[in-house]
């Protein structure tokens, strides 16, 4: 059960000292117990406090982290079985499979599959995050292969998977400081796998052959000292694994159990052959409730879907997209570009910026802050009025960038332009286009007016 911020502050050194940027104690526990702040941030908390704050405040399905440095991947962390209820906090992990007697260009094609299919959205970099790598009784190839995607797909976190410990625990040492997850303790082999996710200090899956098996292994090997988890049910059909993702969810979360307590990994690839039907049970498990899917493969058509899926889920939805308000300069602008302001909504400025860039016209965009609030949403609230529109304007320096006082607004403040010229007395207001795609015909004819 989650402390709350007095019982805290009982724990803390009560030095009101700010080192850990909050200016009292008593504000700090109650940013930790909001889960706001971190109780390490603290320089004088005993090693005993900040293992007992954790634990108490972390969530029912227990966050797990892979890869390094600027390359990490996240998931687990999850609080809720309903995304409306808070937000779902990690998105599901897409991974590739490989196996070490694959033909060498079968697997070259998956490398560069993985690099070549990426997408950019509102900002957004879609794609895939890892691969699995399957050994099949030559540890010497095996080696290779983790070499090979750790040299060719440097940001791609691994999956380590073979039966043998010894051989697992080689892949790990090639993966270096590359944090791999481990695959897998099974009721024969817990011991000796437990042994190297110790030495190696990397997380390991827990692989049942059924639910009920899979919880007495991990609740096994958290005895035995082991906190980084990842569930393996066994389940290898659409229906068995979809029960039991929303069992794992559902106990961990509702009841608290926590021998199911960690994210899971699931293999829509060892389920059909039909890549079409992969895709299909691969989004529901998106939806519900897969830390991590394996595919066969990659193919554009069928992974976009998937990414988008994973982008809108994952999305939260008590928190607008938003762009940070700024000048943007597009296409390299001069002092003799146009000028124009939008909303800081996301897929406003993006489908915006996308028309301008793609106009090649020079160009400077104002982005003003509406709150995430689209063009016509953000009038209508009094966020994109005349008057706020012309204090951003003076105060966001445009006027030292270029000569000319003509700025462009969207088609659909036409109703404010004599306003706005009221406010900016030396700018002379342009209505522009309605649409963003009528953008590129209107800037290449577009001229400052005196």
């Amino acid at each position: 059960m989650a402390l709350t911020g007095i019982e805290i502050l009982k724990m803390l050194p009560k030095k009101n000292c700010g080192e850990c940027g909050v200016p009292t104690c008593l504000a700090f526990a109650m940013k930790v117990a909001a889960g706001q702040a971190e109780i390490g941030a603290c320089p004088y908390v005993s090693e005993d406090v900040k293992e007992k704050v954790s634990e108490a405040s972390a969530p029912p399905i227990r966050t797990i982290t892979l890869g390094s440095g600027d390359d990490k991947f996240v998931f687990g962390g999850e609080t809720c079985l309903y995304r409306h209820e808070k937000r779902f906090e990690h998105p599901t992990g897409i991974a590739v499979m490989l196996s070490a007697d694959m033909d060498p260009s079968e697997i070259d094609g998956r490398l560069d599959r993985f690099l070549a299919l990426r997408y950019d959205r509102v900002g957004v970099e879609l794609k895939a995050d890892m691969f699995a790598i399957k050994d099949v009784g030559d540890s010497q190839a095996f080696v290779g292969l983790v070499e090979k995607v750790r040299s060719k797909c440097p940001d791609a976190s691994i999956i380590l998977m073979s039966e043998d410990p010894q051989v697992i625990k080689a892949g790990a040492e090639t993966c270096g400081k590359h944090v791999p997850l481990l695959f897998a303790a099974t009721a024969s082999n817990a011991e000796a796998m437990a042994e190297v996710a110790k030495e190696t200090g990397c997380p390991i899956v827990v692989k049942g052959e059924n639910i009920g098996e899979t919880a007495k292994i991990s609740e096994k090997l958290q005895a035995d000292g082991l906190k980084d988890l990842v569930l393996d049910t066994g389940a290898r059909t659409m229906k068995s694994v979809y029960e039991d993702q929303i069992v794992c969810r559902r106990a961990s979360v509702k009841h608290k159990y926590k021998p199911l307590g960690f994210p899971t990994i699931t293999f829509p690839c060892e389920m059909t052959d039909d890549p079409f039907m992969e895709t299909v049970i691969s989004s529901i498990l998106i939806a519900k409730y897969a830390g991590i899917i394996v595919l066969s493969d990659l193919q554009g058509d069928l992974l976009f879907p998937l990414l988008l899926e994973r982008l809108n889920i994952f999305t939260d939805p008590q928190r607008p997209m938003v762009v940070q308000e700024d000048i943007y300069p597009i296409n390299g602008p001069d002092e003799n570009s146009p000028v124009l302001i939008t909303c800081n909504f996301s897929l406003t400025y993006f489908i915006v910026s996308g028309e301008i860039e793609g106009s090649k016209v020079p160009s400077w965009l104002l982005i003003k802050d509406t709150e995430g609030l689209s063009v016509l949403t953000a009038w209508a609230a009094g966020k994109f009025s005349a008057d706020l529109i012309a204090q951003f304007v003076k105060k966001s320096g445009i006027e030292e960038k270029v000569r000319h006082r003509s700025l462009i607004i969207p088609g659909y403040l036409a109703s404010i332009k004599g306003e706005l010229e009221e406010e900016l007395p030396d700018w002379k207001i342009q209505i522009g286009p309605r649409e963003a795609s009528h953008l590129p015909p209107f800037l290449k004819s577009w001229k400052p007016e005196d």
